[in-house]
C-alpha cells in the first residue's frame, strides 16, 4: 500500500513518528486493497479551519478531516492539524506522536466508510481503533481514566440517537404532506423538507455507505407517503361485500404504502449523504434527485405521479402557471432547490447566497411566464361555445352497484340531466355511470335525452371488459368508444402477476385519442381521460393529433368519501390543465365535478356529495411550451442544467 505524506507545516518534521505504519495498519484491518493509496497532508489550524468551513459548514478548526474518493484504489485524502493535535495531546496527558497516529488511524477508517455519528456506529469504530492502536503498541485512547483525562468517546448530541432522529424525520414527513389539498399548508411542506434536509447534512460532508444513508432518512419517506395516501385504504370500506373480503388487507396495505413511500421519497436525501457533499452544489443534486423520482413515478410499474411537490403552489396562480412553461417537474425542481439552498445559506450564515439567488431567479422567471399563460387562458372567453352540462349523481357506491336498482338509476340520471331543460348541447356523465354493459353500437340513453352524450360505462368486445367512455349522438348511436389505458392497480387489475387480490380484472385500452362532437353552436374536439389518467403529465394528447378544445375527464371518487384524496384529485386536474393549456370538463360521480380553465382556475363546481347538474363552457385552449417540449424533454433539460450548474459552482 502506498502512503503519500505532505508537510504543509514544518513543525511536523520535528517529531519522530511513523504515520505510514499507522495508516497501513488501519487500512489492512478494514480490508483495503493491497494496492490502495492514501494521501496525508500534515497542516495547521489555519488551513484545516478553511477546509472545515468550506466542506463541513463548521467555522472552526478540528483535529482531522477525511475526504473519501469512493475509489477502492485511491481511498482519499487525510488532513491533520498540528495545533489541535498538540493541544489535545497536552490536555489528555499523552504523547504527541501517539495522538497523531490515532488521528491517522481515525482518518483512514473514515476513508473506508466508517463513522461515529450514531452511538452504535461509534462503538464499532472505536473498538476497531483500539484494536489497531493496540497492535501498534499504543494504549486505548478512549479509556475513561485520569491518565487520559476521562475523555468521552464522541461528542454527544440529540441527533446521534437514531430513534430521536428517526422520530424527527417521521414528523417532518407527515408535516410535509400537509402542503397538499385539502389543507394547502405550503409552508408546512417547505419547513418540514428544509428541516429534514438540515438533519441529513448535519452530521458532516463525508459520504457514508448508500444503504446506511438510505435507512437514516427512511422514516421521512414512509411518513410522507402515509400522510398523502392513507385515504386509498378507505375504498375497502365503501361496499360491505368488499369490506368482508378485503378488510384483512387494511394493515398490510398501510404498511405497503409506508414501505413503498419510504423507498421512493427517501431517495433524494440518501443521494446527498451517499456522495461527497459540497454546499456549493448539493442543492442541485437534491433537487435533481427529487425531480428524477417524480419523472420515474410517471411510468415505473403502472405509474403514480400523485402530488408532485409543485402542487403545494397550486393556489398561487402565477407561480402555479409556471408549469405551462416547464411542467410540474420543472416547478418541483425549483421548489426543492430553493428549500435546499436556503438551508445551506442559513447554515453558512449568509455565505451561500448565490444558489438562493439562482433558484429565486428561476422562480421569478416562471412566475412571469405564469402571468402570460393566464392571459392566454382568457382568450375567446366570450365567443360562441357549445353548452356542456355536467351531471353528478352523488349516489352511494352500494346504490350504484345494486343490480335491482339499475333501471331506477337510469331514470334518476335522466331526471338530473334534463334539469330545468335549458339548452345544453352536450351532456357529460361520470365514470361507470351507465348501469348496463355496452356490447353493440346502440346507446338509448342519448336518444332518450335527445342530445349528444358523453358517459362512463363498462364495455365488452369479445376479448374482455373495459372501463370505457361512450360518445353517443342524439339519435342513440355510439360514435366513439374510448377504453381506459392506465388501469388502477389493486382496483382494476391484480398487479405482480395476480399475487395480490383485486376486485376487477379489466383490459387496457390503446392509449390517447382525439374525439369530436358536432353541435349547433360548433364542434367540440376533445381528448378523453377516465379517472386518474388525468394525473399523468404529457400522456393524453396523441402526438401530431392537431388542435383540441378541451379535455373531458370522467371519474368516480365515491370510493374515497370526503378524504383528502378527493381534493387532491381535483388539484391534479388543475395541474394538467396548466401543463397542457387545455380547459377541463370534469364529471365526478360523487364530486367534485368542475370546469377548470387552462390556467388551473376552477370556473364552477358541484361540491362533494351534492346531487345535481351544472352548465358551462370551455375556452382558452392553447399550446404551452411544456406540451411542445414534453415531459422527457424537460427532464433532460433539467439534468443538463444541473450538470452545468454543478460544474460552474465547483470551479467558483
Amino acid at each position: 500500500m502506498k502512503v503519500y505524506i505532505n508537510f504543509d507545516d514544518v513543525r511536523w518534521k520535528k517529531h519522530k513518528m511513523d504515520l505510514t505504519r499507522a495508516v497501513r495498519a488501519a487500512a489492512d484491518f478494514a480490508g483495503a486493497a493491497p494496492d490502495a493509496e492514501v494521501s496525508i497532508t500534515l497542516t495547521d489550524d489555519a488551513r484545516i479551519h478553511v477546509l472545515n468551513r468550506e466542506y463541513r459548514n463548521m467555522d472552526k478548526p478540528t483535529n482531522v478531516l477525511s475526504f473519501e474518493l469512493g475509489d477502492p484504489q485511491l481511498l482519499g485524502d487525510i488532513y491533520i492539524s498540528f495545533d489541535t493535535v498538540a493541544a489535545e495531546a497536552k490536555s489528555l496527558g499523552i504523547s504527541f506522536a501517539e495522538h497523531a497516529a490515532h488521528m491517522a488511524v481515525h482518518g483512514t477508517l473514515h476513508l473506508m466508510g466508517y463513522d461515529h455519528i450514531d452511538d452504535a456506529d461509534a462503538v464499532v469504530m472505536e473498538k476497531m481503533e483500539t484494536d489497531i492502536l493496540g497492535k501498534l503498541g499504543i494504549e486505548n485512547p478512549y479509556a475513561d481514566n485520569a491518565a487520559h483525562g476521562g475523555r468521552p468517546r464522541t461528542p454527544k448530541n440529540w441527533l446521534n440517537n437514531k430513534w430521536i432522529r428517526g422520530a424527527i424525520f417521521a414528523a417532518c414527513g407527515f408535516a410535509a404532506a400537509m402542503g397538499f389539498a385539502p389543507f394547502h399548508w405550503w409552508w408546512a411542506s417547505v419547513i418540514a423538507i428544509g428541516v429534514a434536509y438540515g438533519i441529513t447534512i448535519a452530521d458532516g460532508d463525508a459520504p457514508i455507505r448508500p444503504v446506511r444513508a438510505f435507512w437514516r432518512a427512511f422514516p421521512f419517506g414512509a411518513a410522507y407517503a402515509l400522510g398523502m395516501f392513507w385515504w386509498v385504504v378507505h375504498s375497502i370500506f365503501v361496499v360491505p361485500e368488499l369490506t368482508q373480503q378485503f378488510a384483512v388487507w387494511t394493515v398490510p396495505a398501510l404498511i405497503g404504502i409506508a414501505l413503498a413511500g419510504g423507498i421512493i421519497f427517501t431517495t433524494s436525501f440518501a443521494v446527498i449523504r451517499a456522495v461527497r457533499r459540497n454546499p456549493a452544489y448539493t442543492p442541485f443534486l437534491f433537487a435533481a434527485a427529487w425531480t428524477l423520482v417524480l419523472w420515474a413515478r410517471e411510468w415505473v410499474l403502472t405509474g403514480f405521479p400523485w402530488n408532485p411537490l409543485a402542487n403545494i403552489a397550486i393556489e398561487f396562480y402565477p407561480l402555479a402557471n409556471s408549469m405551462a412553461l416547464w411542467g410540474a417537474i420543472g416547478l418541483t425542481f425549483v421548489i426543492a432547490g430553493t428549500i435546499a439552498s436556503v438551508v445551506e445559506c442559513i447554515r453558512s450564515r449568509g455565505a451561500r447566497w448565490v444558489n438562493v439567488a439562482l433558484f429565486s431567479g428561476l422562480m421569478i422567471v416562471g412566475g412571469l411566464y405564469g402571468y402570460k399563460n393566464m392571459d392566454h387562458a382568457a382568450l375567446d372567453r366570450d365567443g360562441p361555445h357549445p353548452t356542456i352540462r355536467i351531471v353528478q349523481p352523488a349516489r352511494t357506491q352500494v346504490q350504484k352497484l345494486t343490480r335491482a336498482m339499475a333501471t331506477e338509476n337510469l331514470g334518476y340520471l335522466g331526471e338530473l340531466a334534463r334539469g330545468s331543460e335549458t339548452g345544453a348541447d352536450i351532456i357529460v356523465f361520470p365514470e361507470t355511470t351507465y348501469p348496463f354493459m355496452v356490447v353493440d353500437d346502440d346507446f338509448p340513453m342519448a336518444s332518450a335525452l335527445g342530445r349528444p352524450v358523453v358517459m362512463g360505462t363498462l364495455s365488452y368486445d369479445g376479448r374482455g371488459v373495459y372501463n370505457s367512455m361512450v360518445v353517443a349522438s342524439a339519435d342513440g348511436k355510439i360514435q366513439n368508444l374510448y377504453h381506459k389505458s392506465h388501469l388502477v392497480p389493486f382496483g382494476e387489475y391484480a398487479p405482480l402477476g395476480g399475487l395480490m387480490p383485486a376486485p376487477g380484472n379489466l383490459m387496457r385500452g390503446r392509449g390517447p385519442e382525439i374525439m369530436h362532437i358536432a353541435t349547433k353552436k360548433g364542434d367540440l374536439r376533445f381528448v378523453p381521460a377516465v379517472c386518474y389518467e388525468i394525473i399523468f403529465s404529457d400522456s393524453l394528447m396523441p402526438r401530431g393529433g392537431g388542435a383540441v378544445d378541451a379535455v373531458i375527464n370522467i371519474t368516480n371518487d365515491t370510493w374515497f368519501g370526503r378524504t383528502p384524496g378527493v381534493y387532491q384529485h381535483l388539484d391534479m386536474v388543475r395541474r394538467y390543465a396548466i401543463e397542457s393549456g387545455l380547459p377541463i370538463v370534469r364529471a365526478n360521480y360523487s364530486g367534485i365535478s368542475a370546469i377548470v380553465d387552462s390556467a388551473g382556475r376552477i370556473v364552477s363546481q358541484i361540491p362533494v356529495g351534492v346531487a345535481g347538474a351544472m352548465d358551462g363552457h370551455v375556452w382558452g385552449a392553447h399550446m404551452t411550451p411544456y406540451r411542445r417540449i414534453g415531459r422527457d424533454g424537460w427532464m433532460a433539460i433539467i439534468l443538463a442544467f444541473c450538470v452545468v450548474a454543478v460544474w460552474i459552482r465547483r470551479r467558483a
